[in-house]
């Protein structure tokens, strides 16, 4: 149970503005790829046009950060790409359809708060995590095969891979707080494809979902059936280092002796799924987590987190920019949501 996931795929942050979001995500220290939009031809054969929405990427070797948008000419980025999808005739109008119910969940995402709504969890067995929702009646769409655009040094490589996305009733393709499914890459060799970051960010490791006190039991077992793997309790972990550290894993570890009482203080309502990188935390209980954070919606992902070579010179950068940083223990900072656009960035020290 469980070996069928190896961490984080993906988080995808839905913005309003893509520009504006490349801009900030480069004030973080991030690099950036270009935005890119797709086009599709028309179904009555008139001219191709943009559809959907468009994104941009935040490359690590095993993962990365998604930015998306609603396409808008208006406002696309001046260096944005148009990215051609070429499908057969008789499957154009499904590809449309499905293009249709992405741009209508995004428009719903970002009527809820602009943040990340998107979270993939990395898989190595597609067919065989699919047939384990299947067994334990999680809803989901089936095994999808895509082509995403890759930037490469030479230029954009399409890179095969197949994805499964969670529903709950009624919210195909989609559970309450957000797009959550699984997704597994072909290997393809693309060598140098992964820029090196200013802010020596080296990979995504954790997010942060928060949810409301009373729905933290269902949610902990809703998320345990999805993932396969059962969760663990902020206390006993810990109590596993004798009341010194918190050690929330890949996402909010190393809360020091500052904190030291926190899993009294959280009273338990705060878990996580180690081998999925994430954490789920009861809404009275973030502010031990992440100091000042308040939840935008409930439930919603209130944080991710990547992993830095050195995060005294990642404070640096980040304070040279006009970045705010806020300390949550001895190993680890976060950007707060408010300069953030809707997400907390934490940023941990690598090993």
């Amino acid at each position: 149970m469980g070996d069928d996931i190896n961490g984080l795929h993906h988080v995808g942050h839905i913005v309003r503005d893509l520009g504006e979001a490349t801009e900030r995500y480069r004030q973080l220290g991030f690099a950036v790829g270009t935005p890119a939009y797709p086009v599709l031809q028309g179904l009555s054969g008139g001219a191709a046009e943009p559809v959907g929405v468009a994104n941009a990427h935040v490359y690590f070797p095993g993962d990365f950060v998604e930015l998306v948008a609603l396409v808008d000419a208006g406002r696309m980025p001046g260096a944005a790409r148009p990215i051609p999808l070429r499908v057969p005739d008789d499957k154009l109008a499904g590809l449309a359809a499905a293009v249709r119910a992405t741009a209508a969940n995004v428009v719903t995402f970002l009527d809820r708060f602009q943040g990340v709504h998107i979270v993939i969890a990395d898989t190595s067995d597609i067919d065989g995590l699919a047939a384990r929702l299947t067994a334990a009646g999680v809803g989901h769409g089936g095994v999808h095969a895509v082509q995403r655009p890759v930037e490469t040094p030479t230029g954009i490589t399409m890179e095969p891979a197949r994805y499964v996305e969670i529903s709950a009733p009624g919210l195909p393709g989609r559970v309450p707080e957000g797009r959550i499914g699984f997704a597994q890459n072909a290997p393809v060799a693309v060598p140098d494809r992964h820029p090196a970051h200013p802010n020596g960010a080296t990979g995504l490791i954790g997010c942060v979902l928060c949810v409301d006190d009373q729905a933290l039991p269902d949610l902990t077992h809703r998320y345990s059936t999805y993932f396969g793997q059962p969760w663990e309790d902020f206390r006993q972990t810990a109590g596993a280092h004798g009341g010194t550290r918190g050690d929330l894993g890949p996402v909010v570890g190393d809360l020091g002796g500052a904190r030291d009482d926190l899993g009294r203080a959280v009273g338990g309502l705060v878990v996580r799924f180690r081998r999925a990188g994430v954490t789920v935390v009861g809404a009275s209980a973030l502010d031990g987590l992440l100091p000042g954070e308040r939840p935008a919606g409930l439930p919603g992902f209130v944080a991710y987190a990547v992993s830095v070579r050195d995060l005294d010179a990642t404070v640096r950068l980040l304070r040279g920019n006009g970045v705010p940083v806020v300390r949550s223990g001895p190993g680890e900072v976060f950007v707060p949501a408010d300069a953030a656009l809707g997400v907390a960035v934490v940023f941990r020290q690598d090993g």
